[in-house]
């Protein structure tokens, strides 16, 4: 007996991405290169994810010590073992019942890392004070996100609830709002000014939304990814306002807020910038603010490991968040490790404080250095534009395909930046994500690199890409 009708819809309405059709012809060729089959390349070349280890960056010294020692305790006997990272170890595991990172925790993370968090927090922001109350650690900031999602979309009923978010965005968060069965209501950012988010483009979304769903929430991602964007204060301000006008909860996204590197540019978090509003704006928009261990210089994606902070949350929601967030057990112990760590450093002093600070800052030179040099090489490329980065793992230039190209792409059935992409890669092994799989304005074609590779890698990388788009457009010319 089949139980093929009875899956939920949801599920059923899951397809196969553009970021799959890659992934799949990406595995696919490098199975046949390790079989012997010979290309005009010698391995595929994957800066399509965010993942700075996959990318073959190295993890933090200081991170591993400490996550080794909590995993092996006889190590806090080891002399090899720097004092500081042993006395880490030792105070968190304290902290674990029965002193092992085995054992469960609280399903909102532990006490003294949410408390370390929330001294991260008022650090970050210059003083405004942070509770380790309004704190929830989960399994990365994707979990915490969807979890929000859960609390505040309804699917049923007359009118389903909408969620303002950004074109484009990654396509994990807007399957996460089909998945909750929510209204998605698109918000355009200008790519001619910088991916600038513009309150009058808000505004004509919301009104729009408005005809078929309740909207409810207003999503940010900043930095920006794909677009490595970063907003002004001013920006922040005026998108604060827009939501305290329209009664919108907001959900920033700000899990690249330690990776900017544009001249003149600097992180404020929406809590810092809603704080020092007006009384009334500053004590009633309601955020939720994202976090994660996954992103940044630590990388550490696969220990799974984020927060969300509530701010200005009725207490009565508030007590419903935390009882919809004790329904997941306990987040991984080794995530939340990595949150510590995170947010609180080796300092001046410290034994391992010289050898932390020269590898985080290596791996920031790196994404700078890369971020100039790619482009140097699309300011080269009459085809390709590229707006200035200033933040985050991402670059997304725009692809000015000739009219022959796009009618053979729809020909195909595909999206013509889509077909570009899995060209790029049979052709080159040169494997990068496609700008559908983010969405863009109706007629523009983009594509996604990811920054956070060596320099040689990335010299390789543009050198592939160079090499086939001259003979691409040529074709198609």
């Amino acid at each position: 007996m089949s139980f093929l009708g009875a899956i939920n819809p949801l599920v059923k309405n899951t397809f196969l991405s553009e970021r799959d059709v890659l992934s799949i012809c990406a595995a696919q060729i490098a199975a046949e290169i390790q079989q012997g089959e010979r290309k005009n390349y010698n391995e595929v070349l994957d800066l399509s994810s965010g993942d700075l280890h996959r990318g073959g960056i190295k993890p933090i010294t200081f991170v591993r010590q400490v996550l080794a020692a909590c995993f092996y305790p006889a190590l806090l006997e080891d002399d090899c073992l720097p004092l500081d990272v042993k006395q880490r170890a030792d105070g968190l595991l304290r902290q674990c019942d029965g002193g092992s990172v085995g054992s469960y925790t609280d399903s909102c993370g532990i006490a003294k890392i949410k408390q370390c968090v929330s001294q991260f927090i008022t650090r970050r922001d210059g003083g405004v004070p942070s509770s380790p109350d309004n704190i929830f650690i989960t399994s990365g900031s994707q979990m915490a996100l969807m979890l929000m999602l859960k609390l505040l979309v309804q699917s049923e009923g007359s009118c389903r609830t909408g969620v303002l978010i950004p074109v484009p965005t990654y396509a994990t968060f807007t399957q996460a709002l089909e998945d909750q069965g929510a209204a998605i209501i698109p918000y355009h950012l200008c790519e001619e000014q910088g991916w600038t988010l513009q309150v009058e483009e808000l505004r004509r979304a919301l009104h729009a939304g408005r005809r078929t769903c309740n909207p409810v929430a207003l999503y940010i991602c900043n930095p920006g990814n794909p677009t490595g964007h970063i907003q002004s204060r001013k920006s922040i301000e005026e998108v604060i306002r827009f939501a305290a006008e329209e009664r919108l909860f907001l959900l920033a996204d700000e899990v690249y807020q330690s990776c900017v590197y544009g001249e003149d540019t600097e992180f404020e978090s929406y809590k810092k910038v809603l704080s020092e509003m007006g009384s009334t704006i500053a004590s009633t928009v309601e955020l939720a603010s994202f976090n994660s261990a996954s992103t940044g210089f630590m990388g550490e994606c696969g220990l799974r490991g984020g927060y969300v902070e509530l701010v200005n949350l009725d207490p009565a929601v508030k007590e419903y968040t935390r009882t919809l967030f004790s329904t997941r057990s306990s987040p991984p112990v080794g995530g939340q490790i990595a949150l510590d760590l995170m947010t609180d450093p080796p300092k001046p002093g410290d034994p391992s404080f010289l050898t932390f600070s020269e590898e985080v800052q290596s791996i920031k030179n790196m994404i700078s250095k890369n971020a100039c040099r790619i482009q140097e090489v699309f300011g080269e490329i009459p085809e390709i534009s590229c707006q200035p980065l200033k933040a985050g793992f991402f670059v997304f230039p725009c692809l000015h395909l000739p009219p022959r190209a796009i009618k053979w792409a729809k020909k195909k059935q595909m999206e013509p930046d889509m077909l570009y992409c899995l060209h790029l890669l049979e052709e080159t092994g040169l494997y990068v994500r496609s700008g559908c799989e983010f969405g863009q304005r109706k007629d523009s074609y983009h594509f996604r690199i990811f920054l956070a590779t060596h320099e040689d890698t990335m010299e390789d990388a543009l050198q592939r890409l160079k090499t086939f788009h001259k003979r691409f457009m040529k074709e198609f010319s």
